[in-house]
């Protein structure tokens, strides 16, 4: 099981993406939109730099719904791979069936 702090912390940054999704959108399109001028440009980039830091989406960290594990995550699954298996074992993932040899 993971620390509580490191999810909760995860928990508060997924908060934060979605507080500042539209505002960050809107200010990354004036920033790249080509046919605007410069100086409009480079104020929607200070603009976007005054954000938090923690309300970009790449500072979320994918973790397990189930151990909250950081580490050997499936996408598709939301969770790791020890959870998985866990599950797995236990006959609760249909279609599963634990290898072997």
């Amino acid at each position: 099981m993971a620390k509580k702090s490191a999810v909760n912390r995860n928990e508060k940054v997924k908060a934060l993406v979605k507080q500042y999704a539209e505002k960050r959108a809107a200010l990354k399109a004036i920033a790249n939109d080509e046919s605007l001028p410069l100086e409009e440009r480079f104020e929607a980039r200070l603009k976007l730099a005054e954000l938090p830091r923690s309300s970009s989406k790449v500072r979320i960290r994918n973790r397990c719904d189930v151990t909250g594990r950081p580490r050997g995550y499936y996408r598709k699954l939301r969770m790791s791979r020890i959870a998985l298996r866990d599950l797995g074992s236990a006959g609760l993932v249909p279609g599963l069936v634990k290898s072997s040899w």
